[in-house]
């Protein structure tokens, strides 16, 4: 009811969640943790180039592990699926000093900042390979008939352990040999997590022969480039930027309404009987409502508007939907009454605007407020630290005047984001979408959990691989657009020379902790503190924007 009738606040408050879904080259879950204050830079924290990027050329350490258990092994080669070789598990420095395998590998440069290397490996290193292999079974593998450590002829360990079994060692053995070598080239280019073996495994082990050349093909996203259009185009951006007409009428406007409402709290609820509802009268009523079809038949039932028991204030109708409050106007206790009302295209829930909709409201129960008198004496029930009436209602408008102010900078840093997206021409890597579009997708559970008070296991039920590729589908010109901003920044960041201290951001990356442990939410402490500096960097460029921009200020539409 209160996400559908009512519009939800958003709440301006670091949160984390973990969305476990597998993207579609790897077998394996990916762990997506998210950390987001729900303001205009929440998008802002894709990782600057510079992290993202593998400095000097990598080696495939780490590749036996992922190749070495046979089950696994034996279903990829079934499925004939390609295999993929984690960022994380193939990128690291190779030892200077490590001669030339003789490798020749041809890099085609391919659409969304990807690179395509055609590796053909030597008969050499095949050879040198595979007998590696064959000593490493000799030494492992119990044959019948002969004693643990004695040698066995070479023709017995291969019938032994199977032909098949000993050629797909030895590709896996060619592979972690030469992909540091044939990765060299995008050493200090490639992204984190986007390079894969596109060569399915079960073609490589076939072709395979000790004596032969083999081959094999790996695509990995490299970073890519920034251009200005116009030519440092991000300079003087033109933007203009609904708000308040009058910050100090709007702010005086709403500490009042709040002072208010603090009273009505310190309150009473009298039950009033045989009348129908007035304005200044609190209902309860149960709610429904369906959907209208151009026809004028109803359609599904609107979920989020069904609630029984809920509590109408009527001095609150700016709150709900438009018509709503007046509609129930004279309604009376066991009385049920339907009307048709529109979603205003502003609504907060995307799914409902322009919707039409039939509501049923039923009463059954009516009060009307009896207020105490607004006193000095009443002042420390309504404000902490207050004593009287004047030192409340300096305090509250002091809160509402900062928050008229931070709305207006979210807005105008919004609105200079989206100018930004205008001025810049990338040609963006698949992979930085897909985290993008994960990482947008993880604010959107936070909010819901904070709105809605989702329990841990219906946020695990959100989080499921179909509904995370739904969104990602559904959204990818938004995400485009994000990822896009977010790689601007970044560079404006490094050509303007902007600098975050070690003072800014320690005390981001213990705030955000403290956030994480009141809502008993997991944290790595080095990727909290990774993303504070990401956040801070964002938020110095949209500082030094805003500094730099033709901004013009006009009144919000009502």
């Amino acid at each position: 009811m209160a996400m559908a009738v009512a519009h939800a606040s958003t709440a301006a408050s670091k949160l984390a969640v973990s969305v476990g879904v597998a993207p579609q080259h790897s077998s394996r879950a990916q762990r997506v943790r998210f950390v987001a204050p729900v303001s205009v830079s929440s998008e802002l924290q894709l990782s600057k180039k510079s992290r993202r990027l593998r400095v000097g050329a990598v080696n495939g350490s780490n590749l036996a592990a992922l190749y070495s258990h046979s089950q696994y092994r034996e279903q990829r080669s079934r499925r004939g699926e390609a295999m993929v070789v984690r960022a994380s598990e193939v990128a690291v420095k190779e030892e200077s000093g490590t001669p030339s395998l003789g490798l020749e590998v041809v890099e085609t440069l391919e659409p969304n900042s990807r690179v395509h290397l055609k590796v053909r490996v030597p008969a050499s290193v095949c050879k040198d390979c595979y007998d590696q292999v064959l000593k490493e079974f000799g030494k492992q593998a119990k044959v019948p008939g002969f004693r643990p450590g004695k040698p066995v002829p070479q023709s017995v360990l291969i019938n032994y352990i199977g032909t098949d079994q000993i050629r797909s060692s030895a590709v896996e053995a060619v592979l972690k040999k030469t992909l540091p070598e044939a990765m060299s080239s995008v050493a200090g280019r490639s992204l984190k997590d986007s390079e894969h073996i596109v060569t399915k495994f079960a073609d490589l082990a076939a072709d395979f022969v000790p004596e032969k050349p083999l081959s094999y093909d790996v695509a990995v996203d490299v970073a890519p480039e920034v251009k200005w259009n116009p030519e440092n185009g991000y300079k003087n951006l033109k933007v203009t930027v609904e708000c308040e007409a009058d910050d100090a009428v709007a702010a005086q406007k709403a500490a009042d309404a709040e002072l208010q409402s603090r009273v009505k709290d310190l309150g009473s609820l009298k039950v009033v009987i045989g009348r129908g509802v007035e304005m200044g009268d609190v209902a309860i009523v149960d709610v429904s409502a369906v959907r209208l079809n151009e026809d004028g038949t109803t359609g599904d039932e609107i979920l989020s508007c069904k609630q029984k028991g809920f509590q109408l204030d009527t001095d609150e109708g700016g709150s709900f939907l438009p018509g709503f409050v007046e509609a129930l106007i004279g309604i009376q206790n066991g009385e049920s009454r339907s009307f048709d009302l529109v979603f205003p295209e502003t609504w907060e829930q995307e799914s409902l605007r322009g919707m039409k909709a039939r509501f049923t409201v039923e009463g059954r129960e009516l009060f009307v407020r009896q207020l105490p008198e607004l006193n000095d004496e009443l002042a420390p029930q309504l404000v902490e630290n207050c004593t009287t009436v004047a030192e409340i209602k300096e305090a509250l408008l002091k809160k509402h005047s900062e928050q008229i102010e931070r709305v207006k900078k979210q807005a105008t840093q919004f609105a200079i984001t989206n100018e930004l997206s205008k001025v810049v021409d990338i040609d963006i890597p698949n992979s930085l979408l897909e985290e993008q579009g994960r990482q947008m997708y993880a604010a959107k559970l936070i909010e819901l959990q904070a709105s809605m008070k989702l329990a841990k296991e219906q946020v695990v039920a959100l989080s499921s691989a179909e509904m995370v590729q739904n969104y990602l589908i559904a959204q990818k010109p938004r995400i485009t657009d994000s990822v896009k901003q977010s790689l601007a920044v970044a560079e404006i960041y490094k050509i303007e020379n902007l600098e975050v201290t070690d003072e800014e951001l320690d005390m981001e990356v213990n705030n955000a902790i403290e956030e994480f442990k009141r809502y008993d939410q997991e944290y790595d402490e080095a990727r909290v503190r990774e993303q504070a500096r990401e956040l801070l960097e964002g938020s110095k460029v949209l500082d030094w924007l805003t500094e730099h921009a033709d901004i013009t200020y006009v009144p919000k539409q009502s």
